[in-house]
């Protein structure tokens, strides 16, 4: 990435929409009322043959107080502050508003290179907006359409020079490093190790105000999400690069999703909080360890019951957090009590860590950090196929399966066909008729013999072929097998 470039500007001038064409996703959320994104969110843009950091913020707000408008302005400001361009937008129908003077004397002071951009800029109707841009004395405005996709040019040809700079800038300060290729990286039976260009995948999901944006801040060392004791701040699922270490000093390469808290179903209201939930649920999807928090105060509600299912049933491997235990008071006994409804209310999940933490004051990061690693191991693991046959040997012989209807089943053959959850094939007679219970029994020896605690187990019953290859077939009519032989004899 050569540089970064902020979209700041009003509520509901167009920066989301802008921001979803660069990056080529639809990755934020837009809607027609004004103030949707709070956050802010960083993409990967792409404008003709330039690519850059483009960062998507909430819209500027007057308010400087410790309210939410309040708080969301403070982040604008500090993207503006951590961006190299700041493209400014203002709507072009709308025209100048004093609000847009007031943020243009501020960009001007704060950030040293400004573009300014008239969106909406479709039809006579925007021609006013356009000419009265000139007024803020921020040069020459760009005539956009980000819905439409039009003057996506005219940005290029802003852009271009100072992406030179940017470059030129970012190869006199690079330090020269050697490049050592490892030969052995093709072993199919090495946890694939996290990298900055493959990163793990990390989602904190949970209902509204458990804390979810607060324990990413605390990870991070940084206010770098919107918070706040009102439910329902965090709309988008904001997904942010770090890399964390644990107790081993080992930084390992992360990117962690915050998601908008989910409602029960029949709660859920509106168009946009159904386009937030759907967001965080896309992340459980693109995740690969999903951490479900809970508040210590009402932990393992119904919602949380549907998360956490959630997550195992896409194939994740699932942590569960109980956040605000440093306002707990009688921690032993409440800690005995969460591991019951655990085994009792999830037994899909038997084994998973179940860690406490402080979102607060950081108590139990490390923890949370250990178990995380430890369920991306499992979740990759391979188990050799020698291994699993003499296993199931040994389960068939201490348990038989059952004979329904006198017909016996035998289980002659098993082997681990993928990882990432781990899934398992047993070749047997009669697939469809094994009992839902005794794969079961199976699924639990395997978690306890081969150290798999916690993540999704997938096993499939398979029908082996039939070693006759005429099987099935129609037998010929008698006087076409007397012709046959008689044409063989002569």
């Amino acid at each position: 990435m050569s540089f970064t470039l902020a979209i700041v500007g009003r509520p509901n001038v167009g920066k989301s929409t802008l921001f979803n064409r660069l990056v080529g996703k639809r990755l934020a959320l837009v809607d027609d009322q004004p103030g949707v994104t709070r956050d802010l969110r960083e993409g990967a843009a792409r404008l003709a043959d330039l690519r850059f950091t483009v960062i998507d913020t909430a819209g500027l707000e007057e308010a400087t107080d410790e309210s939410l408008q309040g708080r969301m302005r403070k982040l604008t400001e500090r993207a503006v502050d951590m961006a190299d361009i700041c493209l400014f937008m203002i709507d072009a129908r709308a025209g100048v508003t004093p609000t847009d003077q007031v943020f243009a004397e501020i960009l001007r002071k704060r950030s040293s290179h400004v573009i300014l951009a008239a969106n909406k800029g479709e039809g006579a109707a925007a021609d006013a907006g356009v000419i009265e841009a000139y007024s803020l004395g921020l040069g020459e405005p760009i005539r956009l359409s980000a819905e439409h996709g039009e003057g996506l040019n005219d940005l290029y040809t802003h852009l271009m020079p100072l992406a030179d700079k940017f470059a030129e800038r970012a190869a006199e300060d690079a330090p020269e490093v050697d490049v050592i290729v490892d030969e052995d990286e093709d072993d199919m039976d090495v946890v694939p190790v996290p990298t900055n260009a493959k990163p793990l995948q990390v989602a904190v999901v949970g209902r509204p105000n458990a804390g979810k944006s607060t324990l990413i801040n605390k990870i991070l060392g940084d206010e770098r999400l919107l918070t706040g004791p009102e439910a329902g701040i965090t709309r988008d699922a904001i997904s942010l690069r770090i890399d964390w270490a644990g107790d081993d000093g080992v930084a390992v390469p992360m990117r962690i999703f915050d998601t908008a808290g989910m409602r029960k179903k029949a709660k859920v209201q509106g168009k946009l909080e159904k386009l937030s939930v759907g967001d965080g649920l896309r992340a459980v999807k693109f995740a690969e360890v999903v951490v479900v928090l809970l508040d210590a105060a009402i932990p393992f509600e119904q919602q949380d019951l549907r998360i956490a299912d959630l997550a195992e049933r896409e194939g994740r491997a699932v942590i569960i957090a109980v956040n605000k235990w440093d306002i707990e008071d009688e921690k032993q006994d409440k800690l005995r009590d969460l591991k019951e409804s655990f085994e009792r209310l999830l037994p899909q999940l038997r084994g998973a860590p179940l860690i406490t933490v402080s979102a607060k004051t950081g108590r139990g990061l490390d923890r949370l950090h250990a178990a995380i690693m430890k369920a991306y191991d499992v979740w990759n693991r391979r188990v050799p196929t020698a291994a699993l046959n003499r296993w199931l040997s040994g389960m068939v012989e201490a348990h038989p399966p059952p004979a329904p209807q006198g017909k016996r089943i035998k289980l002659r053959y098993m082997t681990q066909a993928k990882t990432r959850p781990p899934g398992f094939v047993v070749m047997c007679s009669h697939p469809d008729k094994v009992p839902e219970s005794y794969s079961r029994y199976l699924v639990n020896a395997l978690r306890v013999d081969f150290d798999m605690p916690g993540t999704p187990i997938r096993l499939y019953m398979r029908g082996q072929n039939d070693s006759n290859p005429y099987k099935g077939r129609k037998k010929a009519p008698p006087s076409k097998l007397r012709k046959h032989t008689e044409g063989r004899r002569s």
